[in-house]
């Protein structure tokens, strides 16, 4: 891939997978034998993205630890957010601090990655750089989710997302951004959905529609679930 720099979101208390969270942080939590965190880098790796920078907060000393045990080339930076956690728009900001790139691949943990995202995920830098795009989010229709219960985040049309209308894809949790988007944000706590609208009201916010099965652990019900399976 172009970009060379991607950051992993793993500042949350999960607290919708509750009693498992309440002594572990959810990307340590494992489904299929791996944690979500190791099974996001792998999925990094197989993209050859040399830089990869983890935001932390809530039990963060257990994924400096995992990180520090897992031998994982290349090696992961660990940033913690600081004194209060700074959701995913400040983590991400506080997170680019620490780089001089323009543009940053973006994972939550959440989503069961697998390597049939690989291509999709290509397909989607190659038109992020050849429109010369500002933010692109990878969605998928609602009916492909494992969770039956989530609720779509975005209409679309041409390529270009909105709040309107039915709203039938949901946000995989992978999106391509450029640092531009922050300008004029100062470091705080702050939710990604803030550029987000800022990006739909100027028509600047575009997805790139996967194929894939979608599985996210949403919470303690799809948790079990998945380990029954």
């Amino acid at each position: 891939m172009e970009i060379n720099t991607a950051l992993i979101l793993c500042a949350g208390y999960g607290k919708r997978l509750n009693p498992i969270t309440l002594n572990k942080p959810k990307p340590l939590i494992e489904i299929n034998q791996i944690t979500l965190l190791e099974n996001t880098l792998k999925l990094i790796n197989s993209l050859e993205v040399k830089n990869i920078y983890i935001n932390t907060f809530y039990l963060g000393d257990q994924i400096n630890n995992f990180i520090e045990k897992l031998n994982f080339k290349p090696k992961p930076k660990i940033i913690h957010d600081g004194e209060k956690i700074l959701e995913t728009g400040g983590g991400i900001l506080n997170l680019m601090k620490y780089s001089d790139q323009e543009n940053f691949l973006i994972f939550n943990p959440d989503t069961i990655w697998n390597e049939n995202y690989q291509n999709e995920i290509k397909n989607m830098e190659k038109f992020y750089f050849e429109k010369k795009l500002k933010n692109i989010l990878l969605v998928v229709e609602k009916s492909k989710s494992f969770d039956e219960r989530m609720k779509g985040d975005f209409s679309e049309e041409n390529r270009k997302l909105s709040k309107l209308g039915d709203k039938k894809y949901i946000f995989t949790g992978c999106q391509i951004l450029n640092r531009q988007v922050f300008e004029n944000y100062k470091l705080n706590t702050f939710s990604i959905n803030q550029i987000w609208e800022k990006m739909i009201s100027k028509k600047e916010l575009y997805g790139h529609k996967s194929e894939q099965a979608f599985t996210h652990l949403t919470d303690f019900e799809i948790y079990q679930k998945l380990t029954k399976i």
